[in-house]
């Protein structure tokens, strides 16, 4: 497309206002049309403090929504820490912002403060702009909102494809943004992610407002934007891909005492845990527990390439697991905090397990009814939860305050409280 092409497709951007989600993924109007150049243009990388002030005060001076995205270096470099930043706002434009030459852009967030900021997922990217100082007080999340609407596909291309008929290129959602410089077809892919994301908001509330569905999303929006920072994980060492295999507290020591040397060096060198040593190579280490830097050398994952060096880290971190004493070893399995797995319920409480039974052929059909993921109508841990525990009198009042406790949202305890109760009143009689 030709940039006279471009601006023209730009003057009649096409928006389904209330496209029906079953009609997703073809455009109401034909063909999708490639969506290959930003409108105004690639615009330049923001990386030193007098062009990130400009930059501050065009998008203050904006006037609507603005379109947030953030691109990490996942699988290249250590953390989820963001490599660049992408906005958008009717009257600022488009904006690159690299926050490795400017770390700090909490000026940027207050400049927006109040303002609604639209992303897609917004969980995935408010953690790495949280580190940056942007954090926002209202969002429009369009993928949440793609589900809540029913939408089969909701990743951003085939949102922007099947609501307002644009075909984005997505071929380089995958490399590596700590590239420097960075070149310049990644940054025509990120500024044209955040082109059509107002437009793709837009459209998704007249949909949303159709269906009578706006205030569930803005609740489920609201409760994204209040979120606290999510805890460090406990124990994640116990997430090494193939830990299935590893039964014995020994060769869990081998594993936890691996996986924490690798993430040290992970992190003093910058890269991703996976480039240093991969899940598959600990596992196996853990299971053979070798005697020495040869019998190491010969597992899969320690081989020639790997430098006599290397194995020597590799096998001191084997030994210091083996010669721990067996109060120090980890216990098998994670410590339980709530339900047990369900596969266990009938066999340890049958009446909680045909409660469970009930309660999710209930959610199940009403997720359907309403044309949503069951997940999103309700958590199913809040239902394991509720069918393991119930309350002394399962009333509806009494469901309500225990779906509540759990972080329901109002529009979710009003839909699935009937259900749950019908669900609790079932015996394995």
């Amino acid at each position: 497309m030709t940039d006279a092409q471009d601006t023209a497709a730009d003057s009649s951007l096409r928006t389904s206002g209330g496209t029906p989600p079953e009609d997703a993924g073809s455009s109401a109007v034909g063909a999708p049309t490639p969506l290959l150049e930003p409108r105004e243009g690639i615009p330049p990388v923001i990386a030193d403090e007098a062009a990130l002030a400009e930059v501050v005060a065009a998008f203050a001076a904006g006037t609507g929504p603005v379109a947030v995205d953030a691109e990490r270096a996942s699988g290249y470099r250590y953390g989820q820490r963001a490599y660049l930043v992408q906005l958008r706002r009717e009257g600022a434009g488009s904006a690159l912002i690299d926050p490795v030459a400017c770390p700090d852009l909490s000026g940027l967030g207050a400049a927006l403060s109040g303002v609604e900021w639209v992303l897609h997922a917004a969980t995935q990217d408010l953690p790495c702009l949280r580190e940056i100082g942007m954090v926002p007080t209202r969002i429009f999340d369009t993928e949440l909102a793609g589900r809540l609407a029913g939408f089969p596909r909701v990743g951003l291309g085939a949102m922007v494809e099947g609501v307002l008929g644009y075909v984005l290129e997505k071929g380089h959602s995958a490399v590596d943004w700590s590239t420097r410089p960075l070149p310049e077809p990644w940054l025509r892919y990120a500024a044209l992610d955040v082109e059509l994301l107002v437009d793709l908001r837009d459209a998704l509330e007249k949909e949303l407002d159709r269906q009578g569905k706006l205030e569930w999303a803005l609740q489920e929006f609201d409760a994204i934007a209040a979120a606290p920072p999510a805890e460090p994980r406990k124990d994640p060492w116990r997430r090494t891909s193939g830990m299935h295999k590893v039964r014995r507290r020994r060769q869990l020591g081998v594993v936890r005492e691996l996986w924490q040397t690798r993430d040290r060096i992970a992190q003093r060198r910058d890269v991703s845990p996976g480039k240093v040593l991969s899940d598959a190579a600990i596992v196996e280490a853990a299971l053979a527990l070798p005697s020495g830097v040869h019998a190491l050398s010969a597992l899969n994952g320690f081989g020639h390439r790997m430098g006599r060096r290397q194995l020597e880290q590799w096998q001191a971190a084997v030994d210091r697991a083996k010669a721990l004493p067996d109060t120090a070893l980890p216990q098998p399995g994670q410590p339980v905090t709530g339900p047990p797995p369900p596969r266990a319920w009938a066999d340890k409480d049958p009446a909680a397990a045909a409660r469970l039974s009930a309660a999710r052929a209930g959610v199940s059909a009403l997720a359907e009814e309403l044309g949503m993921p069951q997940e999103n109508l309700v958590s199913p841990d809040t239902v394991r939860r509720l069918c393991w525990e119930p309350p002394a009198v399962a009333d509806a009042p009494a469901v309500r305050t225990a779906l509540a406790g759990y972080g329901a949202r109002p529009w979710q305890v009003e839909q699935v409280t009937p259900v749950l109760v019908a669900a609790l009143a079932t015996n394995d009689a």
